[in-house]
């Protein structure tokens, strides 16, 4: 378990430009050192403004897009296309403008597909994937993902993991179908925390003051049940990245005042 750090930037803007640059830098030592790197997409407000910024940064053709695993960290089980999934909105976002391999990009699978509507099977599906594409060297079920990157929910969900529900407390599968969440729509996908701890960096984006009081929860010592987001970390590295207003009721002593 690492020890969550905190980078702190004025606005949701810039936090968006800062991790963009920050996830370029990332994934192109991880090609560097080992010819390929794995990245977990997130959803919402937070994730896509990462993606866009990502688009527009000069720096982009920096990685080899050729060379890049994507992978969900969660999806709402709807059909094909729909607007409202995550792999949709990456794909506007930034996904259909860069030179991926499409058998490296990895989204979940849709409702009334080859699943139907059966959410749990669709979700072993997924894990099954994620197993083939494990090898010895990451010692589980799933790879050892460079980065994994998750929004923090205002109720301290993270990826479909929301407090005191069944798939928060999963110990055992790394994928698991979620039913009744408190966030329409109701069925998800989403990877569990033990599948999430299997990568090398998670990093958490909360932005807006409806996320303070979230990050504050989950940042005091809150346990994992009441408090998903306090159960996301990386095996090397934990970095929560802020604006002023998603940090505004952490204590200073948290984070250098240099980061603000």
């Amino acid at each position: 378990m690492s020890t969550p750090q905190l980078v702190v930037h004025r606005d949701k803007a810039l936090m968006a430009e800062a991790a963009a640059a920050r996830l370029i830098t990332r994934v192109v030592d991880a090609q560097a050192a080992r010819g390929t790197a794995s990245v977990v997409l997130t959803g919402g407000r937070n994730g896509n403004g990462l993606l866009a910024a990502l688009a527009s940064s000069p720096a982009r053709d920096a990685i080899d897009w050729s060379r890049l695993d994507l992978w969900w960290g969660d999806e709402r089980f709807l059909p094909e296309g729909d607007a409202e999934r995550n792999d949709t909105q990456a794909r506007e976002a930034l996904l259909d403008a860069v030179p991926l391999d499409p058998e490296r990009v990895h989204a979940m699978p849709v409702s009334g597909g080859a699943y139907g509507n059966d959410a749990d099977a669709a979700a072993a599906a997924y894990a099954a994937e994620l197993a083939e594409a494990a090898g010895p060297e990451d010692h589980g079920p799933v790879p050892t993902f460079d980065v994994l990157m998750l929004g923090v929910g205002p109720d301290t969900h993270v990826a479909s993991l929301f407090p005191e529900l069944p798939a928060v407390r999963e110990t055992e599968r790394t994928v698991v179908g979620v039913h009744g969440a408190p966030k329409p729509p109701p069925t998800r996908i989403s990877l569990t925390l033990p599948a999430i701890r299997a990568a090398r960096e998670v990093w958490l984006l909360a932005a807006g003051e409806d996320k303070a009081h979230a990050a504050k929860l989950a940042l005091s010592g809150a346990g994992e049940i009441q408090a998903p987001a306090a159960g996301a970390y990386g095996r090397a590295r934990t970095l929560w990245l802020l604006d002023a207003a998603a940090a505004s009721e952490l204590p200073r002593s948290l984070y250098p005042a240099a980061s603000a």
